[in-house]
């Protein structure tokens, strides 16, 4: 990871694991667009051939006998503010597209392509060179919200993956702000620190959904010291926790033994939840019954482990609602 931007540790806006769809191509005849925004790495298997050629793990058009650009449009699954665009080639050798350049519009509702089409899309990668079976990476200088992206390649060819990472800012219109998970990336949570992320992201673990395999947890290295590991989670806004989940599923041999939650607010740690002893492949739920008003959330596991996701259910204070509400009217103003 030393060798990739700082910015691609942020999530993955438009994967298909966060709910993520490519809505619309132009052309799609030698590999699906589905496969442009798929969460694991592509691969290749050297003379595997269908109908229709060589098989891609990637996005892949015809041959253009005629002026013109491909298009392929992507529904971010958590909206939000863009910091870098990675456009991957990986495999594609001598049928990659030599430029591309990436647009974003902001939407409401569930727009049709054909009146996507028709809006007013900003520039967020101008039109710029690509290698070839590389991942290119584009950073994007940008304070808005976006809830859909544009690719377009010049003049065809194939992009294996599409990783539009950023933060999400999450719409209160759409959210009961008293009771909601604080701790969720979809409603504009973050890690801000981790003492490892050696086989994970730990922003893995508040992502959307269940994990379905251990691999879309957070696991760290072994420790053959006497400490232990640590998340640090800046909550959507500041609020009053009323119950929280700590969920091993899927980490066997590697869960945790115990687990203890602390919180911060404008000051030092308090003790949100004990240190608790786990059991392996199991959702734990547990009421918070001193609950005080916090913005920050820190997770301790002992000695080391795997952890599949945290939440930390409750309401946002009145300053949180008012400061939740405020970020999205700051990244949803017009330019």
């Amino acid at each position: 990871m030393t060798d990739h931007p700082q910015w691609t540790i942020e999530p993955d806006l438009a994967s298909r694991r966060v709910g993520g769809g490519v809505v619309w191509a132009n052309d799609e005849l030698f590999a699906e667009r589905e496969n442009l925004i798929k969460p694991e790495p592509p691969v290749f298997q050297p003379a595997t051939f269908g109908h229709k050629g060589q098989v891609y793990d990637g996005w892949e058009t015809r041959r253009r006998r005629e002026p013109g650009q491909d298009h392929a449009i992507v529904r971010l699954g958590l909206p939000g503010v863009l910091s870098g665009v990675v456009v991957d080639t990986s495999f594609f050798t001598g049928n990659y597209p030599p430029f591309a350049s990436v647009e974003a519009v902001a939407a409401d509702g569930y727009p049709s392509p054909a009146e996507l089409s028709e809006m007013d899309w900003t520039t967020v990668v101008p039109r710029s060179p690509l290698a070839g079976d590389a991942p290119n990476h584009f950073a994007v200088e940008s304070d808005r919200r976006y809830t859909h992206v544009r690719l377009t390649i010049y003049p065809d060819g194939g992009v294996a993956r599409l990783r539009v990472h950023g933060t999400p800012v999450a719409d209160p219109r759409l959210l009961d702000l008293g009771s909601l998970d604080l701790a969720a990336l979809e409603n504009g949570a973050r890690i801000t620190e981790a003492s490892n992320m050696f086989y994970a992201l730990p922003a893995n673990l508040i992502s959307p959904g269940f994990a379905r395999v251990m691999g879309e947890g957070w696991e760290t290295a072994r420790r053959r010291d006497d400490g232990n590991d640590w998340v640090i989670v800046e909550l959507a806004a500041a609020g009053v926790p009323r119950f929280a989940e700590l969920d091993t599923t899927h980490f066997k041999g590697n869960a945790p033994g115990w687990a203890g939650l602390s919180g911060r607010s404008d000051g030092s740690w308090f003790e949100v939840l004990p240190r608790t002893r786990l059991q392996p492949d199991t959702r734990h739920r547990f009421v918070v019954v001193d609950a005080r008003e916090l913005t920050h959330l820190r997770l301790d596991i002992y000695p080391d482990g795997g952890m599949a996701r945290l939440r930390l259910f409750g309401a946002l204070t009145e300053a949180g609602r008012k400061a939740f509400t405020q970020r999205f009217l700051d990244a949803s103003r017009s330019t």
